[in-house]
């Protein structure tokens, strides 16, 4: 539903209500009760079998493979990634002499943060973990591909604390997902990596009058980590459909570059990696805490939170570690980009070596889309040639379903919200004789309509109310009050006029089979080897019992009994397949051992382009 609160602004003051908290009677048995100002329009409105349109999606799971040569720059991907432009959320630099209250909350117990000379000042703290604090008043989503750049920060002495920190929870060195550890030494701080409360890896010594540039890139499979809510007139606000977590695994790189003011050449130097690894289930949401601060003294010239192009370049030299190659322009210090092609180019100074792997892993793109019906409904409104459907398409332009599982959702809350007769009105009135004696009435309030002669008692929701001053003297006005009751679609959804049809072979689910008619995704199949007659695949997970890894040469005809592009169908995690040429590619999917057998929503594409 759009609408579950409304607000008032009244001089100068906003307040807020649930709809239909102020409550008016509409009865025709009321003594200023006026029939021909009344205008009743009822419709059919029973739905049972809604197929929504949402908006481009993330789909299949791409995993593209390719091998340097020294020489060559750009690699075309198998598929059009689906991605988000680059663009800045966040760009603070601290000007004026104190935070932006409406983007930082402060805790500082003895006055120790500070701004002045265009930057943030931390002077000291508390000594005690999590008391002093600068965090952002959002929390951050770790879906996509985000870069936070936390500042070029100079030290002014020894200190202790935690930057760019990240916490599910508690704001603590022992909460902190991921951040900076700043570390007291015999003579300059040390900068190591704090990963699930543990220090990690090995610590920088940091030198005085360098500057230190400190970021943090996330890359996470899944775009969006919470589902959209939708509501119905039976599921309103805190009871509606969907809102889950998405589970995904998060690559969190922390890396910081020493620029020394009297070397220029420090300034292009690469940075130092101090972290690059998956953090298994990572959280949906984090606070973002720039600084906590248990003594900590040091400056920090801006923060700014980017996103970044949606997809994770990663590569190595034979009998190498993976290393994540940056994704943007070259101005920021990256190392390669996503072209519209679709491919991806390295910059001339960062071309792969000859024999250099390189892993791409991004997301498809389509339109989200989902089809469901009341079978029991159905059933009923069946008669004679009447086959008992009473469908209906809609492109949902608000709330957005952002994916599939969304548009399941929305279709869930229109069925809900479905009745065989909704009703829309309007009734005009002088100000003296309001529905129910009220002194006013505002969009939100709710009407209890008795018109007992027209068919039609219901609840209803003022939508809009026109008002026009007839008497100036005496303060008389005429009212035009417009209202809907639950189920009519103006206070369900916001729907737009589309040209987009269902696709011929989209799934069709009851309503009880909402949230389970597929199985997960394979997000974690990888290639394991590649010669010139065969690859090996690990699935990345062991399948189904009774089921297994279905694999065809193309994105299509998953059933149990098409054979036409079938690669083969595998019981055991790891498996091995047929390579025909240089460039090749696999579909992946998993299914169980149903009656029908249920499968993956989302592909999992595999793409080798190596030499043979």
């Amino acid at each position: 539903m759009r609408a579950r609160a409304v607000y008032r602004a009244l001089n100068g003051a906003l307040s807020f209500a649930p709809v239909g908290a102020s409550i008016y009677a509409l009865s025709e048995t009321d003594a200023s009760f006026s029939p021909e100002s009344l205008k009743l329009q009822p419709a059919n409105g029973l739905l049972n079998d809604v197929t929504v349109f949402g908006l481009i999606e993330p789909q299949a799971y791409v995993k593209d493979y390719f091998v340097g040569d020294n020489l060559t720059l750009k690699f075309y991907l198998s598929q059009i990634p689906f991605t988000r432009r680059n663009r800045t959320l966040v760009d603070e630099e601290y000007a004026g002499t104190s935070l932006d209250p409406t983007r930082w909350g402060v805790d500082d117990p003895l006055g120790v943060v500070s701004v002045n000379g265009g930057k943030l000042q931390v002077a000291g703290g508390t000594g005690i973990d999590g008391q002093t604090t600068v965090a952002f008043a959002e929390k951050i989503e770790l879906g996509g591909a985000l870069v936070l750049q936390h500042g070029n920060v100079t030290f002014t002495g020894q200190s202790d604390g935690i930057l760019g920190g990240f916490y599910p929870a508690i704001v603590s060195l022992a909460g902190c997902l991921a951040g900076f550890r700043i570390l007291p030494n015999a003579g300059q701080p040390e900068i190591q990596a704090v990963v699930n409360g543990t220090l990690s890896g090995t610590a920088m010594l940091t030198s005085p009058g360098h500057i230190y540039a400190l970021t943090t890139r996330i890359y996470s499979a899944e775009v969006f980590r919470r589902q959209q809510t939708f509501h119905s007139a039976s599921h309103p606000a805190g009871n509606g459909y969907g809102g889950a977590l998405a589970s995904a695994d998060v690559r969190i790189v922390l890396e910081v570059h020493d620029v020394d003011p009297t070397n220029p050449a420090t300034a292009v130097a690469p940075s130092t990696v101090l972290y690059d690894s998956l953090i298994a289930g990572a959280p949906g949401f984090c606070s973002y805490v720039l600084v906590n601060a248990a003594n900590l003294n040091c400056s920090i010239a801006f923060t700014r939170i980017l996103q970044a192009v949606d997809a994770e370049v990663r590569s190595t030299l034979p009998n190498g570690s993976y290393r994540t190659r940056l994704v943007g322009p070259l101005s920021d210090g990256a190392e390669c980009k996503i072209l519209s092609s679709p491919a991806l180019e390295f910059f001339p100074k960062y071309a792969p070596a000859s024999g250099e792997f390189i892993e791409v892993r991004y997301r498809g793109y389509g339109r989200a889309v989902a089809r469901v019906n009341n079978r029991q409904s159905i059933f009923q409104q069946m008669h004679g040639t009447d086959d008992g459907v009473r469908a209906a398409v809609r492109d949902v332009h608000a709330p957005s379903p952002r994916t599939a599982s969304d548009c399941e959702n929305a279709a869930l809350a229109l069925l809900d919200g479905a009745a065989p007769i909704v009703w829309s009105g309007e009734y005009a009135t002088w100000s003296d004789f309001l529905p129910g004696n009220a002194s006013d009435v505002f969009p939100g309030d709710r009407l209890d309509v008795n018109v007992p002669s027209r068919s039609s008692p219901f609840q209803a929701i003022v939508s809009e109310v026109q008002i026009v001053l007839q008497d100036l003297a005496d303060d008389h006005s005429m009212y035009k009050i417009m209202f809907e009751d639950n189920h009519a679609d103006a206070l369900a959804f916001a729907f737009q006029q589309s040209s987009a049809a269902p696709p011929v072979n989209l799934t069709v689910m009851a309503v009880a089979e909402v949230g389970s008619k597929f199985l997960p995704a394979l997000k974690s199949a990888e290639v394991t080897a590649v010669t010139s007659t065969t690859i090996t695949i690990d699935a990345g997970t062991a399948p189904p019992s009774g089921g297994g890894i279905e694999v065809r040469w193309s994105d299509a005809g998953w059933a149990p009994g098409n054979d036409r592009n079938l690669v083969g169908r595998f019981s055991t995690q790891n498996f091995t397949v047929p390579r025909l040429d240089r460039t090749q590619s696999y579909y992946l999917r998993q299914y169980d051992n149903s009656a029908a057998p249920k499968y993956s929503r989302y592909t999992t594409a595999l793409h080798v382009d190596y030499p043979l």
